[in-house]
């Protein structure tokens, strides 16, 4: 049953927690700088909360899409909860003052091709396992 559970919650669920302060207060606690360090090239490489953000929301699509090449009844259960993460991402995204920055707008990007992926992978697998006598 847990399999069906879509991992970008935890991005859409985290980026809320930041909305309330976890993170840090401020304007915008995405442009908290995470780290930094300097290069051998003498530049510096530092990344900010929403660098980190963005990269956790790429890791979890990256879990979604090697989900999605099961052909289980759970998958089915994955698909209608992803659109349904993509669907609270959109409203958050029209309706919350917090949700309109650069960060939550690719998270929820993310969460668009993984409902759209996820039911391109299916459609081709379901496919290939029809079987014609």
């Amino acid at each position: 049953m847990f399999g069906a559970i879509p991992l970008l919650i935890v991005p859409f669920v985290l980026y809320n927690l930041g909305l309330l302060g976890i993170f840090g207060s401020g304007d915008d606690p995405w442009a908290s700088e995470v780290f930094s360090f300097s290069m051998m090239s003498g530049g510096v490489f530092s990344m900010t909360l929403g660098d980190l953000m963005v990269l956790i929301g790429l890791v979890f699509l990256f879990l979604e899409m090697a989900k999605s090449v099961r052909t289980t009844n759970a998958s089915i259960m994955d698909h209608l909860l992803s659109t349904l993460v993509f669907v609270a991402f959109l409203v958050e995204f029209l309706l919350v003052k917090g949700a309109a920055h650069s960060v939550f707008f690719t998270l929820m990007v993310i969460a668009l091709f993984d409902v759209l992926a996820g039911f391109a992978v299916s459609m081709r697998s379901a496919s290939r396992d029809i079987n014609l006598n």
